[in-house]
């Protein structure tokens, strides 16, 4: 029969020698009267129930008890391998592959949930001790995502898996909650920057959950933080503290904060949307979760909030943090990378290389490294082209400048004759025709307007108003030979002259006046 523990017995021996029969025990401590009956034994044998003696201690009376007695136990069938066990725990192999080597090698058929019981029978762990930090008033935020079911989203009217951001103060246990949709970056950092500004300031520290958003690195002694989170902390002034994996009681503030958004507002409200669901949020932070008795403080959260931890946190600057998110980008042959369906020119020594965007809410920029590359307004569509022709090669870029308006105006300043042949190219086939445009405007440069304009006459009267052809007519200096039907023009009249002065010939003489 199971032992009574010492309070109990201690009742019962307090009771008997009151002179309270075993049955009337047994009923008033709903015990068996067989209970009752084996305890007034040990009280007779131990002389407890004599006149004039005074009732024992707990400390005595268990010391007089000695210790429990269990029931024996059938032996485990794994007593047969502890030799082998022992080997690998020592060696540090895993539970679930030292599960495996006994049934492969030993014919071990028990269960695995047997085999964990016995090694933590024959190895039992220390019981862990945890040391509950409470922090000053401003110093500390906590910060996690949790999973909030579906939600409508009010762009398309149809649901989406969501999930509920918490920011816990740590010394008020005021909060802020917000539904998303994701947990990219540009979010995460949106919803510091709400949160941040509800509570009119931030803290000086933030711990952040072993997210992909938060932590791209789980080693944290030495944590890679993504760089726009990084330099956000720097704009607001607050430091980064990320959680060891697999620990949250290293952020247990925020983590019982997160439990106590599912159990209380998210199981008992019916969002219509997202936009409604952070309606109801706000104003749950405020009127319930601000103003109910916190287990741990005993004070209302919002009231702690605005005596004591408002005033110390950091004030926030005057102008929010606008850096979105970091991409890494290749630049492609056509001196472009691609974010978001739209493009962006970089110079064209990067092809085939890497750079990093950083998306800003109206701007984007392209850095190598450190080293800021360029900067381009965002675009507002997908498909959309933002080009520098500088970033191009110069010859290259000169294809760009030389539009068909700019083609039309340098052909005008040639002649008319140009000007008609450029555009009759472009009566047709504009795009095809643009490079022969330019290829023909080029000419001018090794021939000479003047020789180019007769040329373009003569392609014009054979009704060839081609590039290749003027080119032909410049090659073979055929531009000026008369047209059939014209005069030919009169030949040049020569004028000669000596090539040394007469002086080295003949002597001047000089007659007095």
């Amino acid at each position: 029969m199971e032992r009574l523990i010492v309070p109990q017995i201690t009742d019962i021996l307090y009771r008997l020698k009151n002179g309270q029969s075993e049955r009337a025990i047994a009923h008033d401590l709903r015990l068996s009267r067989k209970a009752v009956r084996r305890y007034h034994r040990f009280a007779r044998a131990h002389h407890l129930l004599e006149p004039g003696t005074a009732l024992p201690d707990e400390v005595t009376l268990s010391t007089l008890l000695g210790p429990p007695q269990h029931p024996p136990g059938r032996p485990s069938r794994l007593t047969a391998w502890r030799p082998v066990i022992e080997v690998l725990l020592d060696n540090r192999v895993e539970k679930r592959a030292i599960y495996q080597r006994l049934v492969d090698s030993h014919g071990y058929d028990g269960s695995y949930s047997a085999l964990c019981r016995y090694v933590d029978k024959i190895h039992p762990k220390d019981a862990g001790v945890t040391v509950r930090i409470e922090t000053a008033p401003g110093q500390e935020a906590q910060v996690d995502f949790g999973s909030a079911g579906k939600i409508r989203d009010p762009k398309t009217g149809n649901p989406r898996v969501a999930y509920v951001f918490v920011m816990t103060l740590s010394y008020s246990r005021h909060m802020y909650i917000e539904f998303v949709f994701d947990q990219k970056i540009s979010t995460w950092i949106a919803c510091h920057r709400r949160a941040f500004r509800f509570f009119g300031g931030c803290p000086k520290e933030v711990v952040v959950d072993n997210l992909k958003a938060a932590v791209l690195q789980h080693a944290i002694e030495d944590p890679v933080l993504c760089e726009p989170y990084r330099k956000m902390a720097r704009h607001y002034g607050f430091l980064l503290h990320p959680c060891r994996p697999r620990t949250p009681q290293h952020k247990g503030k925020v983590e019982n904060g997160v439990h106590y958004v599912k159990r209380n507002l998210i199981a008992s409200s019916c969002f219509h949307d997202l936009t409604d669901a952070n309606e109801k949020a706000r104003d749950w932070c405020l009127n319930r979760a601000g103003l109910r008795e916190h287990g741990t403080t005993h004070e209302q959260p919002l009231k702690r909030f605005r005596e004591t931890e408002a005033t110390a946190l950091l004030e926030l600057p005057s102008e929010p943090f606008d850096l979105r998110s970091v991409h890494p980008a290749k630049v492609h042959r056509d001196c472009h990378v691609v974010f978001e369906g739209s493009f962006y020119s970089a110079p064209y020594a990067y092809v085939g290389k890497s750079v990093d965007l950083y998306v800003y809410e109206k701007t984007i920029q392209l850095y190598d490294g450190v080293n800021l590359l360029f900067t381009h307004e965002r675009a507002t569509r997908k498909g959309q082209r933002i080009t520098r022709l500088e970033h191009y090669p110069k010859e290259k870029a000169l294809y760009l400048e030389r539009t068909p308006e700019v083609c039309q105006h340098l052909a005008g300043e040639i002649g008319p004759s140009c000007q008609e042949v450029v555009a009759h190219l472009f009566s047709y086939r504009p795009a095809d025709n643009r490079r022969a445009v330019q290829a023909l405007l080029r000419l001018s440069d090794k021939h000479g307007k003047a020789r180019l304009e007769s040329a373009c006459r003569r392609a014009l009267f054979y009704q060839r108003p081609l590039y290749a052809y003027v080119k032909n007519i410049l090659n073979a200096g055929l531009e000026n030979e008369p047209l059939p039907g014209e005069t030919p023009p009169p030949p040049p009249r020569r004028t000669y002259q000596h090539a040394r002065p007469t002086s080295e010939f003949f002597e001047v003489e000089v007659l007095p006046c």
